[in-house]
């Protein structure tokens, strides 16, 4: 997939009858026009309309690098 990331939003979720905090995950394919993405980077995402099948986001900015 050239110019696209695949981004993992994390989401805590509080079970309505046992009160137990569950993750639940979800994975959104994200349009990235100039390549800048790497793996591990905190992103910014904007929704747009569809640009693919999959896609129907675009990379706003990078927010933090990741360590390596």
């Amino acid at each position: 997939m050239e110019k696209s990331i695949v981004v993992l939003i994390e989401r805590i979720k509080r079970h309505p009858i046992y009160g137990k905090y569950i993750k639940r995950y979800t994975k959104l394919h994200v349009h990235d026009d100039k390549n800048n993405a790497k793996f591990g980077d905190t992103v910014s995402i904007l929704e747009c309309g569809p640009i693919s099948k999959k896609k129907s986001w675009t990379l706003l900015k990078i927010i933090k690098k990741a360590e390596n």
